[in-house]
């Protein structure tokens, strides 16, 4: 089974980060990983269905822990 690549646009309406918010996190090296499928300003970006998971379960913060 292969991953599934969405784009910002795609990832906006299933997660509700806007695609100007993601390049915004691009910009300062946070947020999920994402791929570049073309060299220069204009590349298209995808991201890795799996990648944007992994990014919301490591931002996850488990309620009555020590940083609560």
């Amino acid at each position: 089974m292969t991953d599934q690549l969405l784009t910002p646009r795609q990832v906006q309406d299933e997660y509700g980060f806007s695609p100007g918010t993601l390049a915004n996190w691009r910009w300062m090296a946070i947020g999920p990983s994402y791929i570049k499928q073309s060299p220069g300003r204009g590349g298209r970006i995808k991201y890795k269905r799996s990648a944007i998971e992994a990014w919301l379960n490591a931002q996850t913060v488990e309620t009555g822990g020590a940083a609560a």
